[in-house]
C-alpha cells in the first residue's frame, strides 16, 4: 500500500466508506436518492468502477473489495473527479448479499475477472458457484443484470453452466452463449493485458426473469 493509498483510507473512507453490518441496509437512504443499483464485486484497483460510475451519474453504485490498496485507489480516484455516486464496503462479498441487501433491491450485479482458480483441486475456492449464484439472483430486480466476465476460458464454460442452471436466470443472447462487451463495461488493464498474452475475453449477460 502507497503512502497515498493509505492516507485516502484514514480521510475518504468515513466519506464514502459503509460499514460492514449484519443487517439489510437501505440503499437508497445510503445515496440520499432513488435510482437503479449496480454492485460490483471485486473490483480490485477501481479503475472500471470510477469509469463507469463517472460516466452514468444517474445510477448508483456500490463496490465491494478486501484488497485495501484497491480501495484506497478507488477513493484517491473518487475525490479528483468529484464522483458522489460511488459507496464502498471493504469486507466479504457474501456477508453483503447475504445479510446487507434485501431482494430486488439491485438492478445490475457485476462480477468482472474474478480468480479463476484454475488449479482442479482449488475449483472449491471459485466465487461463481451455484450458492453465490442464486444468492445473487433473489438481490437483483425482476429485468435486472447479473454481469460476469473472464479471460480464463475453462472458467468463462463453469460460469455459462451454472449461471444457465439457475432459475431464476435467462441468458440475454440465447442458451449457451457469450455475450459480446456492453458499452457501459470499459475495457479493463487485466483484460488489456490478457488480451495481449492471446486470452480470449467472455462476458455473460444473464437477466432476472419475471417470474420463476
Amino acid at each position: 500500500m502507497t503512502p497515498g493509498q493509505r492516507r485516502a483510507l484514514d480521510r475518504l473512507l468515513p466519506r464514502y466508506g459503509v460499514p460492514l453490518v449484519d443487517h439489510e441496509v437501505d440503499l437508497n437512504a445510503l445515496f440520499g436518492r432513488t435510482a437503479p443499483k449496480t454492485l460490483e464485486i471485486g473490483f480490485g484497483m477501481g479503475d472500471t468502477l470510477l469509469e463507469m460510475a463517472t460516466a452514468a451519474p444517474e445510477l448508483d453504485f456500490l463496490g465491494v473489495e478486501v484488497h485495501r490498496p484497491g480501495i484506497g485507489r478507488l477513493l484517491t480516484g473518487l475525490e479528483a473527479h468529484g464522483v458522489s455516486n460511488v459507496r464502498v464496503v471493504e469486507g466479504d462479498a457474501m456477508q453483503v448479499l447475504g445479510q446487507m441487501l434485501g431482494n430486488g433491491v439491485l438492478n445490475r450485479l457485476l462480477l468482472l475477472f474474478p480468480d479463476p482458480w484454475p488449479k482442479k483441486r482449488h475449483h472449491k475456492r471459485r466465487l461463481l458457484q451455484a450458492p453465490f449464484v442464486e444468492l445473487a439472483a433473489r438481490r437483483l430486480e425482476p429485468g435486472g443484470l447479473f454481469h460476469a466476465a473472464t479471460d480464463w476460458e475453462p472458467y468463462a464454460e463453469h460460469m455459462l453452466e451454472v449461471l444457465e442452471a439457475c432459475p431464476l436466470l435467462e441468458n440475454s443472447v440465447g442458451p449457451g452463449r457469450f455475450s459480446p462487451r456492453p458499452d457501459y463495461r470499459p475495457p479493463t488493464r487485466f483484460e488489456r493485458r490478457g488480451r495481449a498474452l492471446g486470452h480470449v475475453v467472455n462476458d455473460l449477460l444473464f437477466r432476472r426473469r419475471e417470474a420463476a
